[in-house]
């Protein structure tokens, strides 16, 4: 068994990750120690990374024990790099987290400078363009490289990354493949370093943070409103509404609670959305109180501006039909705040609309999409001049009939077990199958039947006569019910 993390004091007294733990008890027998556990590691590394999310939006787990935070036009928000990361080291102390923090030009030094320099305890910053004489001095391990390229590098007396960077760059390529100088470039900002974060940056966003925290509803609403208001201003700049929305309440113990909304059409109207945000707010848990929250807009769409109607026109109650497009407008926004709050309590993709299909099969012939989606483009319409039942059964189901004769209407039939006699009929009309989907499917002659109660259905007789033999037909399993008529 070897230890895998030690703390400070542990360290102190020479004890290091590595160790094996009998070593380790022989240089510290009062070794207190517990089982590793990588994965609750890794959850909470990740837990801490979309926390960083209150400082930056560009932010990323950077190994096992690391983080990456974008902080390009970012810093000043906070008073500066120094102050910012004293920002950062301070609130980390308080939850009880050492840090070891490097702000650099790229990924690649800030990683080798807060995991090998020395800089007191302190964050460590580094101006701008003088990246190389900061990492001079440090180890060639600092580059991330394999071991066997390290103890290679070693033999040949390049121990650090300032006599590295001193080589001409071919025999080193020819001796050590392209890796070494790869990560030398990355590391000097000559090479762009992908950081992939952990949350998609939003289009917009807005923020409030306080210097103690709240954690009275009405406190939460209050600030909800006032970045609903900021953010709605940013998207009427920009000519976009909001499509889906999401709040970030950031509390004092290091939890982040979110509440997503989204809407079935672009829309930037703060009452709205505040409506759609109160209906959730109150189920969160905000702990021992909330310091930052941020409102993002994950999905905007163009939304252009809409004449309103004017003061003159709705006093003297003018006939809508005069402006006809813009009564339209308003009546689809109306429809779709009416949507979004019913898939507010319902939930996404529960409110949808019936569209038509291209297939004549009944079943294929209407798709759900969302209430409010895009009509379809191919040119499909629903259907004139012929009769379809109110309710169309998912799958038909099989019924038992008895009839005068081959091809003959039903004059009675046993649908789940319970038996109808036929008081009318009228058909056949006729479906052909779709063999570009099924090979072998038959054609189907569907009757509209009414029983001597007045219930009406729709029937099939699937195949023709020539199909299906003479005992399918005298079993009368070659029937079934598809539907059923108000």
């Amino acid at each position: 068994m070897r230890l895998a993390a030690v703390d400070a004091v542990a360290a102190g007294e020479g004890v290091g990750p590595g160790m094996t733990l009998a070593d380790a008890r022989a240089v510290l027998p009062s070794l207190r120690v517990a089982m590793a556990d990588p994965v609750g590691d890794r959850a909470a590394l990740e837990a801490l990374a979309d926390w960083c999310g209150r400082w930056s939006p560009w932010t990323a787990t950077d190994g096992a024990d690391g983080l990456v935070l974008e902080i390009t036009g970012v810093a000043h928000l906070f008073g500066g790099e120094e102050a910012f990361a004293a920002l950062i080291a301070g609130t980390l102390d308080g939850l009880g987290l050492s840090a070891r923090i490097a702000v650099a030009d790229s990924p690649a030094a800030g990683w080798a400078l807060a995991r090998f320099a020395d800089a007191g305890g302190r964050p460590l910053i580094v101006p701008a363009g003088e990246g190389a004489a900061a990492l001079d001095p440090l180890p060639v391990a600092a580059l991330r490289l394999e071991a066997d390229t390290v103890a290679a590098l070693d033999g040949l007396g390049l121990r650090t990354i300032g006599a590295l960077a001193g080589l001409a760059r071919g025999p080193l390529v020819h001796r050590f493949g392209p890796g070494v100088m790869r990560r030398l470039d990355r590391a000097l900002a000559r090479e762009d370093e992908p950081v992939t974060p952990r949350r998609p940056p939003a289009a917009c966003r807005s923020r409030l943070a306080w210097p103690e925290p709240i954690g009275h509803l009405a406190d939460i609403e209050a600030a909800t409103g006032q970045l609903l208001d900021t953010l709605v201003d940013m998207l009427d700049r920009r000519g976009e509404g909001a499509r889906r929305l999401e709040l970030a309440l950031y509390r004092v113990d290091g939890e982040v609670r979110r509440v997503t909304v989204g809407t079935s059409l672009p829309s930037r109207t703060s009452g709205h959305l505040m409506r759609l945000f109160r209906e959730r707010i109150g189920d969160l848990d905000l702990g021992f109180g909330v310091e930052t929250m941020i409102l993002s807009c994950l999905v905007a769409a163009p939304l252009p501006p809409r004449q309103a109607a004017l003061p003159a026109d709705r006093a003297a109650g003018a006939d809508p039909a005069a402006r006809p497009g813009l009564t339209a407008s308003a009546a689809m926004e109306s429809l779709g705040e009416l949507v979004d709050r019913l898939e507010n309590r319902l939930g996404p993709r529960r409110v949808v609309r019936a569209r038509p299909f291209g297939s004549h099969l009944p079943e294929r012939a209407v798709e759900r999409v969302p209430a409010l989606g895009e009509p379809f483009s191919g040119g499909v319409t629903w259907p004139g001049g012929i009769v379809r039942p109110l309710r169309l059964l998912p799958v038909p189901e099989p019924v038992e009939v008895e009839a005068a004769g081959p091809g003959a209407v039903p004059d009675f039939f046993r649908w789940r077990r319970i038996g109808y006699r036929v008081a009318r009929a009228e058909g056949p009309e006729r479906l052909g199958p779709e063999w570009w989907h099924e090979v072998a499917a038959q054609s189907r002659d569907y009757y509209r039947i009414e029983d001597l109660e007045g219930r009406r259905f729709w029937l099939f007789r699937q195949g023709l006569l020539r199909e299906r033999g003479p005992a399918a037909e005298r079993a009368g399993l070659d029937w079934f019910l598809h539907g059923l008529f108000a």
